[in-house]
């Protein structure tokens, strides 16, 4: 299933904190260049490469790092349907195919066409106070509303395409996306759903006399989570805690951006790639 064009335009990436990366990507730069290419490279947190990005200058980013760089890297590039190219020099990698040993190969077989796309649904994320939208974020993985600083659990209303789900009282529910099932809401007891559905899981963190299971929602239903408690935040792929009040309602419905990720040989890499990773534990290191 290869895809109609051949990247000409490829820009390198890394984290900023993954010092171990910058020898990596100097690594990847030459080896294009050996190929006749032109490649820059930055950090996904330079404004310069940022607007780069966003402007259509690349066909392809490749993001050296994590899963966290992954995140970072399909925040920036969904917008402009820029397909990303993971290479992994973090822990797990539920995200990325490509091992640290392996990108010289691949890049042959991306240069060569041997490649596809594949497609992942986004999450829009609005707050809401007093009818009045707060902010709105995009998200790969998941929104999550939950407890703040304060150790007791948080009071939420969930409705579904404007009808009443259930009452929560949890430390908190996430709202995940397919790529999101295998990061936080796993850890909360939530099922793995294969990475091109586009539909939405809900899942109570430790939920106290409440629906104690995950819920899978249908293609396109939006979520509307009302919060009855005085120290919820909103957190969107683990980016900073945002403060909530009671009365405040979170919406969460699929977004109009969707990531794509660079994929080698049959789409059954995502549970070999699954089966890799079950019973690691990632604690000798931080996946960034």
């Amino acid at each position: 299933m290869a895809e109609a064009f051949i990247p000409k335009r490829i820009v390198v990436a890394v984290h900023p904190k993954m010092t171990e990366g910058s020898a990596e990507t100097d690594a990847i730069v030459k080896y294009l260049q050996e190929k006749g290419l032109t490649a820059p490279k930055g950090s996904l947190y330079n404004e310069d490469l940022r607007q780069r990005v966003k402007s259509g200058e690349f066909d392809l980013l490749i993001a050296v790092g994590g899963d966290g760089t992954m995140l970072r890297a399909g925040h920036l590039c969904a917008p402009s349907n820029v397909p990303i190219l993971g290479i992994n020099l973090g822990q797990l990698g539920f995200l990325i195919q490509v091992k640290r040993t392996e990108w010289p190969e691949m890049l042959n077989r991306l240069l060569d066409g041997d490649f596809w796309i594949e497609k992942r649904m986004m999450l829009r994320t609005e707050h809401v106070r007093a009818g009045e939208t707060q902010g709105v974020w995009h998200a790969l993985n998941e929104a999550v509303v939950s407890r703040g600083q304060y150790i007791r659990p948080v009071h939420l209303l969930a409705n579904v395409d404007g009808q009443l789900l259930t009452h929560y009282v949890a430390d908190g529910l996430i709202a995940s996306t397919s790529t999101g099932s295998t990061a936080y809401a796993l850890a909360a007891g939530g099922p793995i759903l294969p990475p091109e559905l586009r539909n939405i899981l809900l899942v109570p963190i430790a939920p106290h006399l409440s629906v104690d299971r995950a819920v899978v929602l249908s293609e396109g239903s939006a979520v509307s989570i009302t919060v009855f408690s005085d120290n919820a935040v909103l957190s969107v792929d683990g980016q900073m805690p945002i403060g909530l009040t009671e009365g405040d309602r979170v919406n969460v419905r699929a977004g109009e951006y969707t990531a794509r990720f660079v994929r080698f040989g049959d789409p059954g890499y995502f549970y070999r790639n699954l089966t890799a990773h079950m019973n690691q534990n990632p604690f000798t290191g931080v996946s960034r």
